[in-house]
């Protein structure tokens, strides 16, 4: 049986929800999506710049999970820049 998901504190309703290469319509573009939990763990990290275990505490998440969250994260978006992808957040 699966344990049950705990609910995370998000702090930030992005007003953006698609970034795209430039010059390349959106329908011939392939997507990948970031989850509103993954954009609060990048904010936290990056833009706020606490440590990790501040950011896990803000989040209500155990430090394992804030950093498969944030590592999730980091790899979509590398993808996302390196293969020329659209990033969608879903909310």
């Amino acid at each position: 049986m699966v344990r049950p998901r705990k609910i995370r504190k998000i702090q930030f309703n992005p007003k953006v929800l698609y970034y795209k290469p430039r010059g390349i319509p959106l329908r011939d573009l392939e997507e990948v999506v970031l989850s509103i939990d993954e954009v609060e763990a990048l904010r936290v990290k990056y833009v706020k710049g606490f440590d990790q275990i501040v950011c896990a505490t803000n989040m209500k998440v155990s430090q394992s999970t804030f950093q498969r969250i944030l590592s999730s994260a980091n790899k979509k978006i590398a993808e996302a820049i390196i293969s020329g992808k659209a990033i969608r957040i879903e909310k």
